[in-house]
């Protein structure tokens, strides 16, 4: 099979099978409270999940204990992985987005009859927290969570579509509570229907082909509002995604989801996001710390669930390599995307390091080809930060360094970096709100929580002195006459 057969996660999960290392599969009883979560610590969830912990294969749990269905985790948890899920190399991966975001195609509707989302129609009364085994990630987490939900809404004013991944708690047998970071898309299209004391109707989309979650994690600037991610998924598959028309709300969900939440936020409505669990925690988040229970969060009312024959979930431990790569390799085609536009030809690569979980870390490989290229990397560091406040340090290497080698950016950041010269602070600057260093507590440069101290590391040669600075050069030799029986 070829990832270009790819056309769902069934689709993903049957190329991953073929691969050596790249997928397992346990029929032992699992309990999806935990157990679930801390199985999947151990096989591949990575940083920056609590030690021992590693990068591993994807898992197919197929027997989860009080439910018919099973869960997979993990199949975005390798960069490696992700680059054979689009027939790409991990160093080529922000690039191939960037030619998907420069050729996209549309998505299409199909007919229903047409839709395996809708091979099972499932109408209220129902009870979610039967039906499906949403996971609890923590012994503290606020409840069972949905965190692969691609949600996906119109603005009510212009129609305009967008698509994004939010956690919701399962919080009644047909309630979900939601939680949007600032200025998220659909939190706008939210905003504008509750003004009007309207609904909004939503699909929440779950098991999903790994090319539509990774074109959903795009953000501004590369996508206002207005701008339908979908479009990039096609343009990686080179062949629209497919849309239903839902069964129960005026919105339109993935055709080829294994399962799909129909509803609608309801004006004026919020809960408590721990409501259940009193223990004022959500769940793990992307920093790798518990997050706080938000106090009071807007509820989405389920109005039907459709799925596909035999279904399978797909949730994603909250912290680790797979969040790191969804919202990573995104904003690295991004961050190369503007700086192009800006000093063209001069920024190689770009990789958000996963003890960043792909926001707050960017290492920048830079090629100075000229005296006057001096400054250059630090301009690029400025201009990542300008277009992703979320974004807290910045590494500059050469063009010499690997940069998805941690121990090759330490030694450029020891041999390459005086402390004193090579540092650039930038105090008193809005950043993420989920860095728990961030808090006037922390340093007396912050004045409030959510305020930062961004960081640039230049780890680069002074043009001047690059002599001085060459690696020793080794001799090209054909590998294949000494290690003829190496698998790798």
């Amino acid at each position: 099979m070829q990832s270009s057969e790819i056309v769902d996660l069934r689709s993903a999960l049957a190329f991953l099978s073929t691969i050596p290392g790249q997928l397992i599969a346990t029929r032992e009883p699992v309990d999806p409270i935990a157990e679930l979560a801390g199985v999947y610590r151990h096989v591949g969830a990575g940083t920056p999940v609590m030690p021992p912990t590693r990068v591993g294969p994807a898992m197919l749990f197929e027997n989860v204990k009080g439910y018919t269905m099973p869960v997979v985790t993990g199949v975005l948890a390798s960069r490696k992985r992700t680059a054979l899920l689009l027939n790409s190399t991990e160093p080529r991966l922000p690039f191939l987005l960037l030619e998907a975001l420069n050729h996209p195609r549309s998505p299409v509707m199909v007919d229903a009859a047409y839709a395996p989302c809708h091979e099972v129609v499932i109408r209220p009364p129902f009870e979610l927290r039967t039906l499906i085994p949403a996971p609890t990630n923590t012994l503290l987490d606020a409840g069972p969570y949905f965190n692969l939900g691609l949600i996906r809404a119109q603005d009510p004013e212009t129609g305009e579509a967008d698509v994004t991944i939010h956690r919701m708690c399962v919080q009644g047998s047909d309630r979900l509570s939601v939680y949007f970071a600032p200025n998220r898309h659909i939190d706008q299209f939210r905003a504008k229907a509750e003004a009007a004391g309207r609904a909004l109707p939503v699909s929440i989309s779950m098991g999903l082909d790994p090319a539509i979650y990774l074109a959903a994690c795009f953000e501004p600037p590369t996508t206002p509002v207005g701008f339908d991610e979908l479009t990039i998924a096609g343009g990686l598959r080179n062949r629209p995604v497919e849309l239903v028309k839902c069964v129960s709300v005026d919105a339109a969900a993935i055709a080829r989801a294994e399962i799909v939440l129909e509803g609608e936020i309801l004006p004026g409505e919020r809960i408590r996001e721990d409501v259940q669990s009193n223990t004022g925690f959500c769940m793990p988040e992307f920093p790798g710390y518990l997050g706080k229970a938000q106090p009071a969060l807007p509820v989405i009312r389920v109005t039907a669930i459709t799925h596909r024959t035999n279904p399978i979930l797909q949730t994603i431990i909250g912290p680790g390599e797979e969040h790191t790569n969804l919202t990573g390799i995104p904003t690295e085609a991004s961050i190369l995307k503007l700086v192009e536009n800006s000093m063209p030809g001069r920024l190689r690569n770009v990789y958000c390091h996963p003890a960043g979980g792909g926001k707050y870390l960017a290492i920048l490989q830079f090629r100075k080809a000229e005296p006057r290229d001096e400054g250059r990397p630090r301009q690029a560091a400025l201009t990542a930060f300008a277009a992703f406040p979320e974004l807290k340090h910045v590494v500059l290497v050469d063009d010499d360094v690997d940069i998805f080698d941690s121990n090759e950016v330490l030694w450029a950041m020891t041999t390459r970096y005086q402390g004193d010269v090579s540092t650039v602070f930038i105090p008193g600057v809005r950043c993420h709100p989920l860095d728990p260093s961030q808090i006037p507590e922390f340093s007396p440069s912050i004045p409030a929580p959510g305020i930062s101290c961004k960081t640039i590391f230049d780890c680069t040669v002074p043009y001047a002195l690059k002599d001085h600075f060459r690696r020793a050069t080794f001799v090209d030799v054909d590998l294949k006459r000494f290690l003829a029986n190496d698998t790798e």
